[in-house]
């Protein structure tokens, strides 16, 4: 328990890159520049082990990383698929209105209306949006993470207001 609540998911390693074992990291923060200040990360909550960054760089949406020790595709290869973890004490401090992805799982969502939807369950990470998992009391809804839907995330209140159009909650 205490894992979750000093660790959290920031990435997923989605591919290798170049000759030299880079690899191209899917960043779930709400701040791609945060990977700037990444020098250490876990994998797949394996929080004895430090992974050393040795350099970051921007391909898109993307996020490409050097990583000590991986000299080879063969090397980086075997962490594809991995979840990239940071510790609250390895990162630098949340902005005022910045998050983790992982904080949201847990918020409870309601309409513009004050209607409650049921409680933020996952968050899917696709390249165009990513995807709320909604569930209600007899069914789980998708939501795309885009202002039209989402327009209010409290995350001191905990709570998450969407805006959904005609049909999304049938």
């Amino acid at each position: 328990m205490n894992n979750k609540l000093t660790h959290f998911k920031v990435g997923k390693i989605v591919n290798t890159q170049g000759l030299k074992g880079e690899v191209r990291v899917y960043p779930f923060t709400d701040d791609i520049n945060r990977f700037d200040d990444l020098d250490v990360f876990y994998l797949d909550k394996d929080f004895n082990t430090k992974w050393n960054v040795e350099r970051v760089r921007y391909k898109g949406n993307l996020v490409i990383m050097k990583i000590k020790n991986i000299d080879s595709i063969e090397k980086a290869e075997v962490l594809r698929d991995k979840f990239i973890y940071v510790s609250r004490e390895d990162g630098r401090e949340l902005e005022e209105d910045e998050y983790f992805i992982a904080d949201m799982i847990g918020l409870e969502v309601y309409t513009v209306d004050g209607e409650k939807v049921g409680v933020l369950k996952d968050v899917l990470q696709y390249a165009a949006n990513d995807v709320y998992i909604v569930k209600g009391e007899e069914k789980e809804y998708l939501i795309p993470a885009i202002m039209k839907f989402v327009p209010t995330i409290d995350m001191k209140e905990r709570k998450m207001i969407i805006d959904p159009i005609k049909g999304m909650l049938d």
